[in-house]
């Protein structure tokens, strides 16, 4: 079964949304899955009733990272018979990507049967640069595959004109690259209003498209979006 880690060192760039927009694309497609929230300081993952994913704080007394409970996440990671989403904070982005590298998790979970994969998020405009930083950081450090969200939020993905597919860096790497999963900006008034709507009540799709806050075109328009992800999502065999 698939292990999917969710990691980026910049924050406010829709780590959780890609979290629990692959969590609904799991769940729908069958699995019986475990998720996880270890953001110490926004806990928005598990703020999503329907997804149930279970918080688990990462810091000791002295607000410090503690590693044992880091050791207990991958047990549960090992025992789980289905797959797994693990959304992990801006704030701890380094400690767990160092915990994962130093104690080789994802070998230690290949080697029980799991395919690990790491997500992370490229978005556009000023946070870019930053978030590609974060994206060379998990490519030089981690073994696992890679799976690259790009959000449109701010603006399109894309540096000097180019976009994420034609730089040096995507073509250095392009095996070590699962798949580009690319959330569209939409038109601000309709699609982007319903999506507010919809992520700020911590909503899934499927919560959305079942409750009167929503009109016939809004869930229209979230019905759309929701095939495009998954599409994408299965395309990338994931």
């Amino acid at each position: 079964m698939n292990i999917h880690f969710i990691l980026q060192g910049k924050g406010g760039v829709g780590k959780s949304l890609v979290a629990s927009l692959l969590a609904q694309y799991l769940t729908d497609s069958g699995s019986a899955l475990f998720c996880a929230d270890t953001d110490p300081v926004n806990d928005t993952f598990s703020r999503y009733k329907s997804i149930n994913a279970e918080r688990i704080n990462v810091l000791n007394e002295n607000q410090e990272v503690d590693s044992r409970v880091f050791d207990s996440l991958i047990e549960k990671l090992i025992t789980h018979e289905g797959c797994a989403v693990v959304d992990n904070g801006a704030s701890t982005f380094i400690p767990m990507a160092a915990y994962l590298a130093d104690n080789g998790v994802v070998e230690l979970l290949q080697d029980m049967g799991k395919t690990v994969y790491i997500h992370t998020v490229l978005t556009g405009g000023q946070a870019m640069d930053d978030t590609v930083n974060g994206l060379i950081a998990l490519l030089n450090s981690q073994p696992a595959q890679v799976v690259v969200w790009e959000n449109e939020f701010f603006g399109e993905v894309e540096r000097d004109g180019k976009k994420f597919v034609d730089l040096k860096l995507y073509t250095a790497n392009k095996a070590r690259i699962k798949g580009i999963i690319n959330i569209k900006r939409r038109n601000p008034s309709t699609f982007g209003k319903d999506i507010e709507l919809m992520v700020s009540n911590k909503l899934t799709f499927a919560d959305a498209l079942a409750s009167e806050q929503f009109s016939l075109m809004p869930r229209q328009r979230l019905a759309t979006v929701r095939k495009e992800i998954y599409q994408q999502l299965e395309a990338a065999g994931l």
